[in-house]
């Protein structure tokens, strides 16, 4: 009988502490309903979601091959209330390194998921399984897969090469900017692909490598093997996309002209790239698993016999995580009930539309009136709100707003098209009520056409350009709420004014067109629109 009692009450222990570790999640529900936006909004970060479950299964993996050990120690407390505290307080703690327009968090998104789950292995099984499972949560670290920093030094001139060489094989094969067939293949979606965005092979790259990373783990392979495996996925992706664009731009020059061939582009784009990333996946694998019984650098993880699993300390240590759990789950109850949905939730539900954010847009800046109003959609969300205005004498400008969670610029889309400007500064120009708003400018000249574009960072109660961030360490503390409704976030905004080329050097046609626009933009109060999309 007392035998059945024991087995009963260790049942118990084990379903309080299942529970209790679920419930705990809702400790860095902030975090995770961050890193959940993320994961669904933007392709390129999206295997983030794989890589989370991945290291919580790989976790538990290790727990289980040593015996379910409870080996636990209080200090596993203190990471949890670490992980917990930006909730518990209310409060969002930000560190960041800053250099030109690059900024990098020194605290990510996935700390607290990084502290979250050692502080339970810590306290449930102890510091030996927290050892044995150093891989796995080393990757929890990466739950957010792609920093800014590498998208800023790495996908932006990966793309803009690219674009590129996919312009040199189309003109290669006879298709010239000048008649505009180029054009309408790289950057318009009419034909029924859009080459230019991810046109590295980014995403692919990235699922890659991250995949070889933990085949390479699971293998036990050397530390030297190891990195080659990774270095080799992620060049493969991009060689093999390289491939891809090639491929379409070939497909192009034969559909062109046939109706049902133009139609079927975009399956094409499916079909090759499909076929092209499943040869480079398969020969991969043939190569990681062609080797066998290679020794672990990983560690062995052999199941540990003699757990001596410590059931009476444990039920305490769980009481006490208890108390942090509930603690968590009450103010993040509180944190969701005061803060209204941000805008990027409001869009993925569908309770912002099109035409609500058409609605957002003057439709008269001074003389200038609303000519048209559309938006760019990544993934069934949309990702700007942009707007055409024109003068009676027909001369048009635009303008246009990145939608959260976008931190864009429209120099950055014109480089990942293969564009460079060829002038570039901060320059101060006059808006509305005689503000000055400083914006970075751009002049390009293609031969064909002429473009100057702006980008500035706006908040409702002032302006920066996107250069003018400061370098250094910085150091902020939020509420928490002001971070779920974005009422005060930098909302990123560019102008574009294009022509046909006037034949002028490039001085004179900058210095032209920066002239067209400051009628227009003495007009805008930027402070103002930002406040409309907050």
């Amino acid at each position: 009988m007392s035998v059945r009692c024991g087995a009963n009450s260790h049942l118990l222990l084990w379903s309080w502490i299942s529970l209790l570790i679920l419930g705990g999640f809702f400790g860095i529900s902030p975090v995770l309903s961050k890193l959940w936006v993320i994961w669904t909004v933007d392709p390129l970060r999206s295997i983030g979601v794989v890589i989370f479950a991945a290291g919580i299964v790989l976790v538990f993996h290790v727990w289980r091959q040593n015996g379910w050990e409870l080996k636990g120690t209080w200090w596993g407390l203190l990471p949890v209330a670490a992980a917990f505290s930006p909730v518990v307080l209310s409060e969002r703690f930000v560190f960041s390194w800053a250099a030109g327009n690059v900024k990098v968090s020194v605290l990510p998104y996935a700390f607290p998921v990084y502290l979250y789950a050692s502080g339970i292995v810590l306290l449930i099984a102890g510091v030996g399984i927290w050892r044995r499972a150093w891989f796995p949560l080393m990757l929890l670290l990466f739950v957010q897969p792609v920093p800014q920093v590498l998208v800023q030094f790495l996908d932006v001139p990966l793309q803009g090469l690219s674009a590129h060489i996919a312009r040199s094989f189309a003109a290669l094969l006879g298709l010239s900017p000048a008649n505009g067939d180029l054009l309408q293949l790289m950057f318009t979606p009419s034909f029924g692909m859009f080459i230019a965005p991810g046109c590295d092979g980014m995403r692919g790259a990235i699922t890659m490598a991250y995949c070889a990373m933990i085949a390479g783990y699971l293998k036990r392979v050397p530390i030297s093997r190891w990195f080659m495996y990774v270095a080799s996925a992620f060049l493969l992706g991009h060689i093999f996309n390289l491939l891809r664009l090639c491929a379409l731009v070939a497909y192009y020059k034969v559909a062109l002209g046939h109706s049902a061939l133009e139609h079927f582009a975009k399956q094409a784009d499916y079909m090759i790239g499909g076929m092209l990333f499943f040869v480079a996946t398969f020969l991969f694998l043939w190569i990681v698993f062609k080797k066998a019984n290679v020794a672990s650098a990983a560690g062995e993880l052999s199941p540990n016999e003699a757990t001596g699993n410590n059931w009476k300390a444990t039920s305490w240590r769980t009481a006490a995580l208890a108390v942090l759990v509930l603690a968590a789950i009450a103010s993040a109850l509180r944190a969701k009930e005061a803060s209204p949905a941000s805008l990027v939730l409001a869009l993925k539900r569908g309770e912002v539309t099109a035409q609500d954010l058409n609605d957002r847009i003057p439709p008269q800046l001074g003389g200038y009136r609303l000519a048209r109003a559309w938006q760019e959609w990544t993934d069934g969300v949309p990702a700007l709100e942009a707007a055409a205005y024109t003068l009676a004498s027909g001369d048009e400008v635009e303008i246009g707003l990145w939608l959260p969670p976008s931190d864009h610029s429209i120099e950055t889309s014109l480089l990942i098209h293969g564009e460079s400007p060829k002038i570039r500064e901060v320059k101060e120009i006059t808006t509305a009520a005689g503000q000055l708003v400083p914006f970075s400018t751009a002049f390009y000249d293609d031969g064909v056409t002429d473009t100057f574009i702006g980008d500035t960072y706006c908040s409702p109660s002032s302006c920066q350009a996107s250069d003018e961030y400061k370098d250094g360490i910085h150091f902020a503390i939020a509420g928490a709420k002001d971070y779920a409704t974005r009422g005060k976030r930098l909302v990123p905004i560019f102008f574009k004014i294009q022509v046909p080329h006037s034949g002028l050097s490039d001085q004179a046609a900058y210095s032209q067109l920066s002239s067209a626009c400051q009628d227009f933009l003495s007009h805008v109060s930027f402070p103002q629109l930002s406040q409309r999309f907050q």
